[in-house]
């Protein structure tokens, strides 16, 4: 009984844990598609600068104030050498999903971004030379294939906005690669990740983002009809991106791996559905085909990557041992890799 008890209680926590990520993180992207495209506010380095604020502000307070979190120490020396690297490809990943989101539908770019997994294989293995399991090329066609027929097929494309979210893949997946010997010997969770990098991240945004769109702002300011209620909508989604990031950290410990990848694809279905009642972006039958083809994919990728890990000491996960020390610095991401992206 005490037994069934537990099993039902870690269950309710698991589906809990994966609500309240959905929730905050479809939040964040419909919210800030909003004020792109409803409050015609069309800036999104101080989108991003206003993010970066809002969650140092927030991993100030839980670590330091509330003391939920446990603060990971990191050398003052580590911090320019190591985490300044980080922060920077961090910030670039963050301003590129923003400005991507600014431009396409968010439909299309949440199918884009399903494009992470090809580009951190394919990043590995042309610049590191890191051979993989035949397996792991296998699942990566149907994500291609559906990208490519997402792309084709979309009726709302921009190109600018379409390059940026690829970038942004790219963007991630050099972040992720890098957290490997980078952050070598550091064990950050989201909140510690977001305490070091989003301070870093609004120094190195904070001066472009004046320059390139301060009179923008001060303009649009001056002509909006209701400034002050946009204002707090504009802050609302800098709240909630750190909320996002306390929930990655909450479904991380509650989930499994395989469960967390079978979630974070519906997710994007989700995002997908709601963007699309919200805001009538027109999607077509084969567009709709190509995304459920990429998220079927990604979902696949992310079973041969739990199948190979379950393998045991010894067993060969590739046709051979790395060339060199970088490439032994340099694995394929692992399932604890997934704190990834949001600020």
């Amino acid at each position: 009984m005490e037994d069934g008890t537990l099993c039902q209680w870690s269950v309710f926590r698991s589906l809990l844990a994966i609500v309240q990520w959905w929730s905050f993180n479809v939040t964040v992207i419909i919210i800030n598609k909003w004020i792109f495209q409803k409050l015609d506010f069309k800036f999104p380095l101080s989108i991003s600068c206003v993010h970066f604020i809002t969650s140092s502000v927030g991993a100030y307070m839980v670590i330091k104030v509330l003391k939920l979190k446990p603060l990971i120490v990191v050398d003052p020396e580590d911090r320019w050498k190591r985490i300044f690297p980080m922060s920077f490809v961090f910030c670039v990943n963050i301003v590129l999903g923003n400005v991507s989101l600014r431009y396409i539908p968010v439909s299309f770019m949440q199918t884009i971004k399903s494009f992470t997994p090809a580009t951190t294989v394919i990043l590995q293995w042309l610049v590191w030379r890191k051979y993989f399991d035949w397996r792991i090329w296998a699942s990566l066609v149907p994500i291609v294939g559906g990208i490519l027929l997402t792309s084709i097929t979309e009726l709302s494309f921009n190109m600018f906005g379409f390059c940026a979210a690829l970038f942004g893949c790219l963007a991630t997946s050099t972040k992720t690669i890098l957290a490997e010997s980078l952050l070598h010997g550091y064990k950050f969770d989201s909140i510690n990740t977001v305490y070091y990098m989003a301070p870093f991240a609004t120094l190195i945004l904070g001066v472009p983002a004046m320059l390139l769109e301060g009179n923008g702002v001060m303009e649009w300011f001056q002509t909006h009809p209701s400034p002050w209620p946009a204002l707090i909508i504009i802050f609302t989604s800098g709240v909630l991106a750190f909320c996002l990031n306390f929930s990655i950290f909450y479904v991380i410990h509650s989930t499994t791996a395989v469960t967390f990848n079978v979630a974070g694809n519906l997710k994007v279905a989700v995002a997908v559905l709601i963007s699309w009642m919200i805001f009538k972006n027109p999607i077509s039958g084969l567009n709709a085909v190509g995304c459920g083809i990429t998220l079927v994919g990604c979902t696949f990728y992310g079973y041969v990557r739990h199948m190979l890990a379950q393998q045991p000491p010894g067993t060969p996960r590739t046709p051979r041992t790395p060339r060199n020390r970088m490439e032994q610095l340099l694995p394929l991401v692992n399932n604890n890799d997934k704190l990834d992206d949001k600020v």
